[in-house]
């Protein structure tokens, strides 16, 4: 059985070596667009307060991804927000489809500085979700429904207006503490108001305390803020950039959603140790399809009952000591 195991891998390694660049891009994006389609199917075939119990969202973040090496492509030098400093690797942009704590990255894009082209990752991410818009459309599904949750570096007029050209409607961005509101006829920045504003008791759906408020913005014009505050003593806002109006409950449910990317990245970086692999040249693609399909392979596991009370790491231990 080992030995037709590894005779299977070695023609699988043979022939992503033969496969283009733009196979590989194809390949990642088509193959997890179908694993997402039967649950995406179902998940939006229930009522938006349904939906939104269920954490349907599609969170967009990027990663760093930590390198040394100087022949791996693409690599430059990024800030590192949880290293909180400059580090040289590979920036990867992300989308993940998340229903029911389940995260299915269904996009992913290296966004490198180095090229002919300036990279832009606002336009990147346009050009992302414009093809998967394409790709789900084949199963007749319209993503166009699925509420967005973005990290504050993407705040910008401009992206707004994109998104709404692209059909999005539900758009949920988390704030910058330097960003100027006026709130009851009084000017300051977004870090000042999150320490005078009064927070509410948790409510139904909201478990923590939070503040709803409407503001001006010299940028965006009127908008709905909605502030929470964290366990811990800190709190955060986000800016309602949604062409309707939406309860709290179902703006905190589509950010708790966002987290799920963030375990996503930090997955395969810790447990399957993304990083590890060193491809050169196109084979940088190739490395992110083998972590993915063993990232999804994990999760199908998952679904069984055996390992269904097991976390990932748990079940990569338990198959580590089956297969020795």
């Amino acid at each position: 059985m080992c030995r037709i195991k590894r005779s299977i891998a070695t023609s699988f390694y043979r022939h992503l070596k033969e496969w283009s660049l733009h196979h590989l891009r194809t390949m990642l994006l088509r193959f997890m667009v179908k694993q997402a389609a039967e649950p995406l199917a179902s998940g939006l075939a229930k009522s938006p307060a349904t939906r939104s119990r269920a954490g349907l969202t599609l969170s967009i973040d990027n990663s760093v991804i930590d390198r040394l090496g100087k022949f791996l492509r693409p690599t430059w030098s990024w800030y590192s927000g949880r290293s909180k400093k400059v580090v040289h690797g590979q920036d990867v942009l992300g989308i993940v489809l998340t229903i029911h704590d389940v995260a299915l990255s269904v996009h992913r894009r290296f966004c490198s500085k180095q090229g002919r082209d300036h990279t832009d990752k606002p336009r990147l991410l346009i050009t992302m979700l414009t093809q998967l818009r394409a790709e789900f459309q084949r199963y007749d599904l319209d993503i166009t429904r699925i509420p967005l949750t973005l990290d504050s570096w993407f705040v910008s007029e401009p992206l707004r207006q994109q998104l709404y050209g692209l059909g999005f409607t539900q758009i949920i961005i988390a704030g910058k503490g330097n960003y100027v509101f006026t709130i009851q006829g009084r000017k300051q920045n977004a870090a000042a108001w999150k320490k005078e504003l009064s927070m509410q008791p948790p409510t139904w759906g909201i478990e923590v305390s939070a503040c709803r408020v409407n503001a001006e913005s010299p940028t965006f014009g009127r908008v709905t803020l909605r502030f929470f505050q964290k366990h811990t003593t800190r709190s955060f806002y986000l800016m309602n950039f949604s062409q309707r109006t939406l309860r709290g409950a179902a703006i905190w449910h589509m950010w708790k959603s966002h987290h799920q990317i963030e375990c996503f990245w930090k997955t395969l970086k810790s447990i399957f140790h993304i990083r590890e692999m060193r491809l050169h040249g196109d084979g940088l693609y190739a490395a992110l399809l083998i972590k993915v399909l063993a990232y999804l392979l994990v999760i199908r596991l998952k679904v069984r009952r055996a390992y269904s009370k097991l976390t990932i790491t748990q079940l990569m231990r338990k198959l580590s000591r089956g297969h020795d």
